[in-house]
């Protein structure tokens, strides 16, 4: 092979290294996102078991002016990792069976928090692994808009699964609210899941998800 031919071999292969050389700078920083947000998730985790549980931003179901009115005119109300009911930051005295009720309480809301950060982490690793799998199509042909549309149909059809899992646990909070209102007057502005929320959240759920 004479200069003339290497030349014209470099030539053209000097967009076919450029483009791996971008391919792999991108490849990295999707590697960087993907531990980003393993590290996020699991401090959303540690926050939760460590943390006071706000009952303030407990809702479920669709949200309206007066129910969005009813949650601003409620003082603030958490429980604790020990079981403590504190409304407006002072403790509501309990026994150690209210104190129990509060804490399995806790356990099912956390529980359910935890299910749907499981979702999104789930969801943003699918979207990551979409995008590097699509990288070289990227690449060379720039963004047609596809690979948007796959992202989406992707997260959509894995996350349905995840978010339909905490609309069956609803029925057992609904009856645990329920329980610890009776057992605990304090708790009882709290105690805000309805008959419909529970029937209605695979519903809503699914045309939510159709819709976007």
């Amino acid at each position: 092979m004479n200069r003339k031919h290497i030349a014209a071999l470099l030539l053209a292969l000097s967009p076919l290294a450029a483009q791996a050389s971008v391919h792999s700078e991108v490849a990295s920083d999707l590697d960087q996102a993907r531990q980003e947000v393993r590290t996020e998730m699991a401090q959303e985790r540690a926050k939760l078991d460590s943390e006071n549980l706000s009952l303030d931003g407990l809702h479920f179901g669709k949200d309206d002016k007066r129910e969005s009115a009813k949650r601003e005119s409620r003082p603030k109300g958490e429980i604790t990792p020990r079981g403590d009911l504190l409304v407006d930051g002072k403790a509501v005295v309990v026994d150690a069976a209210q104190r129990r009720q509060l804490l399995d309480y806790r356990t099912q809301v956390i529980g359910i928090a935890k299910t749907g950060i499981d979702a999104g982490e789930h969801a943003a690793m699918v979207a990551i692994d979409l995008t590097n799998v699509s990288l070289f199509r990227l690449i060379v042909g720039g963004m047609t808009g596809s690979l948007e549309r796959r992202v989406e149909a992707s997260v959509k059809r894995d996350i349905e699964p995840a978010v339909l899992q905490i609309c069956r646990q609803l029925p057992q909070l609904r009856d645990s609210q329920q329980a610890l209102a009776t057992s605990v007057p304090e708790f009882r502005p709290y105690a805000t899941l309805d008959d419909d929320d529970v029937a209605d959240c695979e519903s809503d759920i699914r045309n939510d998800l159709a819709t976007r």
